[in-house]
């Protein structure tokens, strides 16, 4: 089966305003983001995002949150983005933090058919307690707070009762791609790509190289096409243009030259 689109913004055009989506990437590593400008371009709206982070101001998750395209964001980091707080803090979007491991494994979860889970993270906390505040209130108290969820003993030990996430639609980027939407991840890139590829009923990928089908060794595939729906191969600009969230360098000293 093809599933190469000519255009992102043919690949993103089925997504409705309202949509829960999940986006690959760590940071500004391997996130989708020839996708999201498509998404932005198409004016959706009301969004959840489920994401590792929000990105920063002006890329990634940040242009759409500057847009005011995000109603709601699950996310395990909101660092690195001064709008991402802003609207937080002002009672403007609405945020479930989520311990990362527990992020993935949600995400994990919903593509592997599993409703829900229990894991040791968070117990005796907010997390499992409830009371973590999702959205304030203009006046700055808590409008929604977390829930509650159920804690079980297991061998002794407490375990918090998680649930999945399987979103509308995930948005991933990818090395290298065939046809048939088989994907292979390059290094830290690789991330929560395999994980939101499966936690979309519908999948879509942006590929650097798209290659012939049965050219991809089997051992390489990291996610097999049977969650991918839609390939965008990316241009050799797009391909290139991979921002650097924070760029750290040294002076150079005789000793190491």
């Amino acid at each position: 089966m093809d599933k190469v689109c000519t255009s992102a913004a043919e690949a993103v055009a089925g997504i409705p305003s309202g949509a829960t989506v999940a986006v690959g990437g760590f940071g500004l590593s391997g996130i989708p983001a020839v996708l999201i400008d498509a998404l932005l371009a198409a004016g959706v709206d009301d969004l959840e995002a489920v994401s590792n982070n929000a990105g920063v101001d002006d890329w990634g998750l940040g242009i759409l949150l500057g847009a005011r395209r995000l109603r709601r964001i699950v996310a395990s980091y909101v660092g690195e983005n001064k709008e991402f707080a802003r609207q937080y803090l002002a009672g403007e979007l609405e945020v479930e933090l989520t311990p990362q491991g527990t992020l993935a494994e949600r995400l994990r979860a919903g593509g592997s058919g599993i409703a829900a889970f229990y894991t040791r993270t968070g117990v005796g906390t907010q997390v499992a307690d409830g009371g973590l505040p999702w959205k304030y209130a203009a006046d700055g108290s808590v409008a929604v707070a977390s829930p509650p969820k159920p804690v079980e003993t297991f061998d002794g030990l407490g375990h918090v009762l998680e649930h999945a996430i399987a979103a509308d639609f995930g948005l991933v980027r990818a090395w290298k791609g065939d046809r048939h939407g088989n994907l292979v991840f390059r290094k830290s890139a690789r991330n929560f790509n395999p994980l939101v590829a499966m936690s979309g009923r519908v999948t879509i990928a942006e590929v650097e190289e798209l290659v012939p089908p049965g050219e991809l060794d089997p051992d390489e595939i990291h996610t097999p096409g049977a969650y991918v729906h839609h390939v965008v191969p990316l241009t050799p600009a797009q391909a290139a243009d991979k921002r650097i969230e924070k760029r750290t360098t040294s002076t150079a000293t005789k000793e190491s030259v």
